[in-house]
């Protein structure tokens, strides 16, 4: 079966309205793209990423008659002309299996390896290997933010370890540093659904029993030697008091989803509890460690 998908430039302010019109008029699916180049950020909690000019996509089921839909469109929507609209007839795919067939093993450092849970890896005795399921879709390694935290992980001594990964998402990073020796770990996440995606790519890398994962208000008050969060400049720094209090004295943390230009305001709401600063950059994208004073108050 093949679907008509139909995509349109529109203003932040009018896009609640568009969306709403697409799902009264039948949407099976709406999805919002930067029209423009802005940098990908992960929202804050409560908040809906808007661009200044999204693309909205939406698909319709083959039977629906497009000269209608058009029409109902221009009712519902006045200023959407036949020029700034796009009618396309899109194939029906499995698209986990499509998602499968793009994410291919990726390389992080001299041992660290991310691989799609189908793909098999060689025999090697000095690759690890982190089996992720990609149709999970919190963060595989591709984007430049995770792969410096991966990075970092690859050549750290995580030996008998335990890390907190703030702000988990797919698990990634948490469940690369129990396969790179880390003694335990624990996820953090204000989303439900990321939590269920860590436990379960922890139960495929054999390392479930490691892991706990938790919502924010529910996780345990305590300290550990390595803090990671990959999250936003913003939130780094709103949750400066929280992230320092996690990490315990002579600890490091590991910050990332920071911008270039974000770098020093990031290291600024750091620097009164933090030293031996390093930035590693990637791109737009760096990743920010720090090695929390000896005689900090626990």
């Amino acid at each position: 079966m093949n679907w008509i998908e139909i995509s349109f430039d529109v203003r932040s302010d009018g896009l609640s309205r568009v969306e709403q019109a697409l799902e009264d008029l039948g949407a099976v699916s709406v999805t919002l793209l930067d029209a423009e180049d802005h940098p990908i950020l992960e929202p804050g909690v409560g908040e809906t990423p808007v661009w200044p000019m999204t693309t909205v996509r939406a698909l319709f089921d083959q039977q629906t008659d497009q000269r209608g839909l058009f029409g109902a469109l221009q009712i519902m929507i006045p200023w959407l002309t036949p020029q700034r609209l796009t009618i396309a007839e899109v194939p029906d795919q499995e698209w986990t299996r499509v998602w499968m067939d793009q994410f291919k093993p990726m390389s992080f450092g001299q041992r660290l390896w991310v691989y799609p849970s189908d793909h098999e890896a060689p025999a090697d005795p000095d690759r690890v290997v982190v089996r992720l399921d990609p149709g999970l879709a919190f963060g595989s390694g591709t984007h430049q933010t995770t792969a410096l935290c991966l990075r970092w992980l690859d050549q750290a001594d995580l030996a008998g370890k335990r890390v907190l990964d703030f702000g988990c998402g797919s698990g990634i990073l948490a469940i690369a540093a129990l396969k790179l020796g880390a003694a335990s770990a624990v996820a953090i996440d204000n989303d439900p659904q990321a939590l269920i995606a860590s436990a379960e790519n922890a139960a495929r890398n054999d390392c479930v029993e490691r892991l706990q994962v938790f919502m924010p208000d529910a996780a345990p008050s305590a300290s550990y030697p390595i803090v990671l969060a990959n999250i936003l400049a913003k939130s780094l720094i709103e949750l400066c008091a929280g992230i320092t209090a996690a990490t315990e004295p002579g600890g490091t943390i590991v910050l990332s989803g920071i911008l270039h230009d974000q770098a020093d305001d990031v290291i600024a709401a750091y620097t009164a509890d933090f030293e031996q600063f390093e930035v590693a950059r990637d791109e737009d994208w760096v990743r920010i460690t720090a090695r929390r004073h000896v005689h900090a108050m626990p």
